[in-house]
């Protein structure tokens, strides 16, 4: 159905990816548990195939769907988006089939429609082109040019059904697909089925990721009322406030300025500005002293708490450790 390994140009047609290829393919049968550790069982809901190498399915040739699915695929979580650095192979400019490609090394954003297939039995257990093993029961997926790692939202254009899948494998190589999905990530955009559909693939940029994990964070509040909740984003471990202590003014988010430029210390983004708030009293009190001035920032329906600015990321990093030393959870840094 679909093309993988570079290495398997020369020993297999139509079959490419730039990856070497592992002949040891990873099981999962009933009851056991796939390479990530989830556990699999045979699945009575999945959509009966035509078996791998009849030539029936609309996946290509002798791939096909694997001889012990495990159970409630459908329900399997998307893969959840981080940053992460580039692999060190699978992202330098390479030709398949007279065609080169010039995998993205920036940070742009990337949007496209176009075909999706899905790939399965055939090279489940052999190494993608980021070196990992291809487990087709798990959220990723393998496109031509996107960085490796990186993550996509994929939506299918005929049912609406969205997934987001982590990329780690190079292909198709094929003119009418873009992008192959996992046997998982297939299935729950519902053309398992059907071996391809007519999908829209957008790359998930990091601010995007960051947003993402922020409003999940929000949504695992106990209660947007309750002032003493952690950050979303980062959970920063802060000792009570002294019971005769009194609590600093609240800002207003919406009359202040924009921060000026330069980097900055995030340590949270919140669904209401009491939360916000609630946690700047905490670090005044813990750790202000060592820090420039904390401010909330409304932006995209969150209120995110920042100190800053700082002159170079090293100044932000120097004190964020001085901050974690102080028994408070580090920090993450921002450029703006």
């Amino acid at each position: 159905m679909q093309f993988r390994s570079v290495l398997q140009v020369l020993a297999i047609s139509f079959i490419v990816a730039l990856a070497g290829c592992s002949t040891t393919p990873l099981t999962t049968p009933s009851g056991s548990k796939s390479p990530s550790g989830s556990s699999a069982t045979r699945s009575s809901t999945t959509p009966v195939l035509p078996p791998a190498g009849s030539g029936r399915g609309g996946y290509y040739k002798d791939d096909g769907p694997g001889d012990d699915i495990p159970d409630g695929l459908e329900n399997l979580p998307d893969a959840e988006p981080r940053v992460e650095p580039y692999a060190n192979r699978g992202n330098k400019p390479y030709v398949v089939f007279g065609k080169q490609y010039v995998p993205i090394s920036d940070e742009r954003p990337f949007k496209q429609r176009g075909r999706g297939s899905w790939y399965g039995k055939k090279f489940h257990g052999q190494k993608t082109s980021s070196g990992e093993p291809y487990d087709m029961y798990q959220m990723s997926a393998a496109h031509p040019t996107l960085p490796i790692p990186s993550y996509a939202r994929v939506t299918n254009l005929s049912n609406g059904k969205q997934v987001i899948v982590r990329v780690n494998d190079r292909g198709p190589f094929h003119s009418s697909r873009v992008i192959d999905l996992s046997y998982t990530a297939a299935l729950k955009l519902g053309y398992i089925g059907h071996g391809s559909a007519e999908l829209e693939v957008e790359r998930l940029l990091p601010a995007d990721i960051e947003r993402i994990n922020a409003n999940k964070g929000a949504a695992t509040l106990v209660s947007d009322a309750s002032p003493v909740q952690p950050p979303a984003v980062e959970a920063v471990a802060l000792a009570p406030l002294p019971q005769n202590s009194t609590a600093l003014a609240p800002q207003d988010p919406a009359t202040q300025a924009a921060l000026p430029a330069g980097f900055y210390l995030q340590f949270g983004a919140f669904s209401q500005v009491a939360n916000a708030e609630a946690v700047r009293t905490r670090l005044m009190q813990n750790v202000g002293q060592s820090l420039p001035q904390l401010k909330v920032e409304p932006s995209n329906n969150l209120y995110r708490l920042y100190s800053g600015p700082f002159a170079s990321r090293g100044e932000a990093a120097a004190a964020a450790l001085q901050v974690e030393q102080s028994g408070v959870n580090k920090p993450f840094i921002v450029q703006r």
